[in-house]
């Protein structure tokens, strides 16, 4: 027996509301996606520059991203994902130390020898201790017993910082475990994916696809109010009118939702937790003439640094899709509160050149072809102790509204794979199914990393 089609709103057009709208779409039903950008893929957006389309905000895909790969299999664009080796580096006193091998972490001379032990034991415990009641145990006292506080105080914390700010001493040792095995694997190396055509060849293709399907999409059109009629449907009003719906998927962060929810929806669903607060970012992204560095993750996370990471993208990927030019992305999470992350374009631009400059004192202003600057205030939720409990539900109204967003991806990582992974169960609150694709990447088995220092986790 068929089930009837729905008319179903979805609020945001980012990789969670895709997910969803094409999979409804697919089942039968009519959805309209409504977008308050010009564009689809949330912190996915692109931007153009010398006749190409690079993301605003880096990404990649890892062979374990098993919900994100059956999604484009879905899509038909699952084969034109490449692969490639890739390797991460941590910077201190004008030095790059590699930490992709138990040898690399035994010559990590930033930390004494003994805690270089106890840090490749925190990773191999990581890896083989159970998950249960991490998440009432603050990721501070969790790596503190396992790698001691010397280690814990050079090493450990200003990752965290670098994460989470002055907000660190909460987050549960559970958001730090899943970090440890997400690249899980028996191979010797990592890998990292990217797709043909950039991730705009992702979001061009769910909209192919949706429309395809019957589906609409409208973009630049912002949200100003949700709630339910006088017969329990959904309305979605925006500043060209309201509209009803049969039911509603809200993909948009939980403080924003709570702003939009009118009288009669909220009197029918439980109280979000709206205490979930997030960390934005600030990425410089620079377009330089030669290569950076080798490796495709750099951490900073001293003070001394403005930028926690460089990330240079063009070891990863392919000349078609960049052109001869390197792309080297520096970011900075920073809560949207904070001072620095309203600092003027021109001065991040000063600031942070000049301290890329002192890390690598051989590039020049001749070496910098063009750089650009964005910023998103919603990216990294901030979690705390106990946050399995906080975590908002699936369904808000009992068959009507549904929620699919990061502040419920946790403890997977905040990715395009844990935002997809938190979209199918949101669909299976809804009734739709998603069957776990039977053909695996050809490199899922190989290229999974096993690595004893697992740092690019905070990072």
């Amino acid at each position: 027996m068929s089930t009837p089609s729905k008319s179903i709103a979805i609020l945001g057009g980012g990789i969670s509301g895709l997910t969803c709208a094409l999979r409804l779409a697919q089942a039968g039903h009519r959805v309209t996606i409504f977008e308050g950008s010009d564009q689809l893929g949330g912190l996915g957006t692109f931007f153009e520059h010398a006749g190409r389309t690079f993301e605003k905000f880096y990404h990649c895909t890892l062979p374990s991203d098993g919900p994100l790969l059956r999604t484009l299999e879905a899509l038909g664009i699952r084969d034109e994902v490449y692969w490639r080796p890739t390797t991460f580096a941590y910077a201190h006193a004008g030095k790059f130390f590699p930490l992709n091998t138990a040898v690399d972490l035994l010559k990590f001379a930033p930390l004494r020898f003994l805690d270089r032990i106890r840090v490749g034991i925190t990773g191999l415990v990581g890896r083989l201790v159970s998950d249960k009641g991490l998440d009432d145990v603050t990721t501070v006292s969790w790596l503190t017993q396992l790698s001691g506080k010397n280690a814990f105080a050079k090493f450990w914390k200003p990752m965290l910082e670098a994460k989470f700010g002055d907000r660190y001493h909460d987050v549960p040792a559970l958001w730090f475990w899943t970090r440890f095995n997400r690249e899980k694997g028996e191979s010797k190396g990592e890998q990292k994916g990217y797709i043909r055509g950039g991730y705009k060849r992702i979001t061009d293709t769910f909209a192919e696809v949706i429309t395809r399907h019957g589906g609409q999409i409208h973009l630049n059109t912002t949200v100003t109010g949700i709630d339910l009629d006088a017969e329990g449907r959904t309305t979605v009003t925006t500043s060209t009118g309201a509209s009803a719906f049969d039911q509603m998927v809200i993909t948009l962060p939980t403080p924003q939702v709570e702003k939009l929810i009118g009288p009669a929806m909220k009197a029918k669903m439980p109280a979000l937790d709206t205490s979930t607060d997030y960390q934005g970012v600030i990425n410089h992204l620079l377009f330089l003439k030669r290569p950076l560095t080798s490796h495709y993750w750099v951490a900073t996370p001293q003070s001394e640094h403005p930028f926690d990471g460089v990330v240079e993208t063009s070891t990863l990927t392919d000349v078609a899709d960049r052109g001869a030019r390197h792309v080297v992305y520096l970011t900075k999470y920073l809560h949207r509160s904070d001072s620095r992350f309203a600092q003027p374009d021109a001065d991040v631009r000063r600031d942070w050149t000049a301290a890329l400059q002192k890390l690598f004192p051989d590039l020049t202003a001749n070496d910098i072809e063009a750089d650009y600057i964005f910023r998103a205030p919603f990216v990294e939720p901030i979690y705390r102790l106990g946050q399995k409990k906080l975590c908002p539900p699936e369904e808000l109204v009992p068959g009507t509204v549904f929620l699919a967003n990061t502040a419920q991806v946790y403890p997977i990582v905040t990715s395009w794979n844990g935002s997809v992974s938190q979209a199918e169960k949101t669909l299976a609150a809804m009734g739709v199914k998603v069957e776990a694709s039977q053909a695996k990447s050809s490199v899922q088995a190989a290229s999974k990393t096993s690595k004893v220092a697992m740092t690019p986790a905070v990072a």
